[in-house]
């Protein structure tokens, strides 16, 4: 879809690297500049075959290669894969860019038609653009994190870092747009505000009625829409919001006594949920899992990471991608890119083909 597309990188860690992996994903040549030291994201505790878990999950069919920025010589050769490239990712800090004479205003006068996008934690905000912060701030800041909370009320940790994957898939889609439209520009790409927008419903609910966790019956309140504890301590969730697929549960469940209780609360006095909650505790996982694939009534496992490979949904991707599994998961295709490069794999070759300079030059 983006054969012919070529995309120059400078981000590290995730949000960045996630972006430009769809987009490679995509058909897009993407190259990613390094340090010499490479991409932090490398080095970090856990190893896929000796690269980090995080870079090798996030920087698939990609081309690496290993510029000084800092130095006259490494900042000519960006600026040369730039002018012969359609768009530019970077998401360091504000001011970063320019100090290395690659800011968008440098950049467009060697390529007046390159889409750039600057993906940063809080966009152009004077009073926030220069703060450190991390998947955790933005969650928290957003009002995001405020909807995660146990039944004390306490904002659960999330293990998936949700708003660095919000901010790179917003990066990945404002650079689709800005190529489409054959407009070159800068956009400016905050993941705190991408995490806000998701807040939208419960903005305006709030502003209504007060009630701060957005729609009632998506919120855990009702017995139809919640998560129910199994035999054997796991968990299953039940999603049966339209009355057809409630209607299929209690029907299937031998309760159609429960069909005029859909949406009745979940809460420890109303009857009909204490006799859910027993029932579901008397089968397995796997008795409730084959119940939902049986019956159409929005009934799943809820899955341990681990448990991915088995689950008949995904067991395909895995046994075709191997230890990187997923990827072109959104493009809708069968065939996998390749797995994530080598640091400096590719500089004799885009060096020397599309920049014109060599790797003994660059002293690299």
């Amino acid at each position: 879809m983006l054969k012919g597309i070529r995309v120059i990188d400078f981000s590290n860690y995730l949000p960045g690297p996630f972006a430009s992996q769809r987009l490679a994903e995509l058909g897009a040549e993407v190259i990613k500049v390094e340090s010499l030291t490479g991409d932090p994201a490398r080095q970090l505790d856990i190893k896929i075959q000796g690269t980090g878990a995080v870079f090798a999950a996030n920087n698939r069919g990609k081309k690496s290669i290993t510029l000084n920025l800092k130095s006259e010589e490494g900042r000519s050769a960006a600026l040369k894969l730039i002018s012969e490239s359609h768009a530019v990712l970077e998401s360091f800090r504000p001011g970063v860019m320019k100090k290395l004479g690659l800011d968008y205003e440098t950049v467009k006068r060697h390529k007046p038609a390159i889409v750039y996008c600057s993906l940063t934690g809080y966009g152009e905000n004077k009073d926030f653009q220069y703060l450190g912060s991390h998947d955790l701030n933005y969650m928290a800041v957003s009002g995001a994190l405020s909807q995660l909370k146990d039944r004390s009320g306490r904002p659960v940790h999330p293990s998936n870092t949700i708003a660095d994957f919000m901010g790179g898939m917003a990066a990945s889609e404002r650079i689709l747009a800005a190529l489409l439209s054959g407009k070159g520009g800068h956009h400016s790409i905050s993941i705190a505000e991408v995490m806000a927008s998701i807040m939208g419903n419960h903005l305006l609910i709030e502003k209504e009625t007060g009630y701060p966790n957005g729609l009632p019956v998506l919120s855990g309140e009702i017995v139809a829409y919640s998560i129910y504890e199994t035999k054997d301590a796991r968990f299953a969730a039940l999603a049966a919001l339209e009355p057809k697929f409630w209607i299929n549960f209690c029907r299937s469940a031998g309760r159609e006594d429960w069909i005029d209780s859909h949406f009745s609360r979940a809460s420890g006095n109303n009857p009909v949920f204490l006799e859910m909650t027993e029932l579901f505790k008397s089968r397995t996982l796997k008795e409730w899992t084959e119940f939902g694939q049986r019956v159409d009534c929005c009934l799943t496992p809820v899955l341990e990471t681990g448990e991915l490979k088995d689950f008949p949904l995904f067991r395909r991707i895995y046994e075709r991608d191997g230890n990187y599994p997923f990827v072109k998961m959104h493009g809708g295709m069968d065939s996998a890119v390749d797995g994530p490069p080598k640091l400096g794999e590719h500089n004799e070759e885009v060096l020397n083909t599309i920049a014109g300079m060599s790797a003994e030059k660059l002293n690299l």
